[in-house]
């Protein structure tokens, strides 16, 4: 059933015209009035012009595209791909036709944020939605965004997943493009064992992530399948089940995570070859604190990222990590909210990524 305006009164126990100005600004209103009406929207999950029948099924031009961080270029890239398949015709002439207006959101990694601006969207019957880079593996958040995915579908909104899995529930979306960040993960696991390394740290990403769960499974996986899961152990000979809890340190995407978590992974495992990061900007931090520790870059230890941003190749040495074709994908969640490809058999398509092997690793000394 549409929630109307005076359903939003009544809640708020304030009359209809009193929630017309809180929506529409323009009447002074005091803060805790307003605070209450904003609450009752909330709770109603109202949408701006509901009642009108004539648009309750229409969308507007405007396509949200959401991100964790438009500062990080993993998902800088992703988002201007995407909009260069909304915002116009593509074909460099400037000329208006049905192009649409990309909005991005930046949700910096809060879960309530992202549904904050998914309620907003709906509120302004957008077109489109992407939604970019890993999810939050919570099941309330995970319910929450099936529950309003469901709303903006059911409103006429295309949703498109870039670089993130489906949710467990719910069949809102147009198409998931989900990296292979777990093959991704192994491949290059198997690379350092392949050069002989033993003791390999782990800097990864917060545990909350799809995309570091991911990434961290392939890793083990590779370590298991060369035995190396687990370090020799006690005086039964057994083996030490906590060893890679040890030689793991979680931490945010970020440089400054990179450098303090490898210290702490020194500090734990100071016998390690070779430290894999959660992604490239986490790597560079990691290459700073090796070197902050006086040891060199592939000589004393290697150091590998993941994504493959632009940066990773002029690194000194150039740094090996996983490619990730952001780009493309981004460009492709773009036609998929805009109607331009058709979605992937099933919804969902899985995008491989390739080890990209540079100076930054090498074989063991000794």
């Amino acid at each position: 059933m549409t929630v109307t305006l005076a359903d939003v009164a009544a809640r708020a126990r304030v009359s209809p015209a009193t929630v017309s100005r809180v929506l529409n600004g323009n009447y002074p209103v005091a803060a805790s009035t307003r605070e209450r009406v904003l609450r009752a929207v909330d709770d109603l999950d109202y949408v701006l012009n509901g009642p009108a029948s004539s648009l309750a099924a229409a969308t507007s031009d405007l396509v949200g595209i959401l991100v964790n961080d438009i500062a990080d270029p993993f998902f800088g890239i992703m988002a201007g791909a995407a909009q260069t398949q909304i915002g116009g015709p593509g074909d460099g002439s400037g000329r208006a036709g049905g192009e649409k207006l990309a909005v991005i959101c930046n949700t910096g990694g809060s879960p309530e944020r992202e549904l904050t601006y998914l309620t907003l969207l709906q509120r302004q019957r957008a077109a489109a939605v992407v939604l970019t880079g890993g999810a939050v593996e919570n099941p309330a958040h995970q319910a929450a965004m099936s529950a309003k995915l469901a709303k903006l579908a059911d409103a006429g909104t295309r949703i498109v997943f870039c670089g993130r899995p489906p949710l467990p529930e719910g069949d809102a979306l147009v198409a998931a493009l989900a990296f292979d960040n777990r093959g991704g993960g192994r491949r290059l696991a198997e690379h350092l064992i392949s050069l002989g390394h033993r003791r390999i740290g782990y800097v990864a990403g917060p545990p909350e992530r799809t995309t570091t769960r991911h990434r961290l499974e392939g890793h083990r996986e590779a370590l298991r399948a060369a035995g190396l899961d687990a370090a020799p152990g006690g005086a039964d000979g057994g083996r030490d089940s906590d060893d890679q809890d040890r030689l793991t340190v979680h931490g945010p995407y970020d440089r400054r995570s990179g450098y303090e978590a490898t210290l702490e992974l020194l500090r734990r495992a100071p016998d390690v070859t070779a430290i894999v990061a959660a992604n490239d900007t986490v790597a560079l931090g990691a290459c700073a604190a090796v070197r902050d520790q006086g040891m060199r870059i592939p000589q004393d230890i290697s150091v590998a990222g993941f994504d493959d941003l632009p940066f990773s190749v002029d690194a000194v040495p150039a740094l090996t990590t996983v490619r990730l074709p952001l780009f493309e994908a981004g460009a492709r969640a773009g036609r998929l909210a805009m109607g331009k490809e058709n979605p992937p058999p099933g919804g969902i398509a899985t995008i491989a990524a390739e080890l990209m092997i540079r100076g930054s690793t090498a074989a063991p000394r000794g």
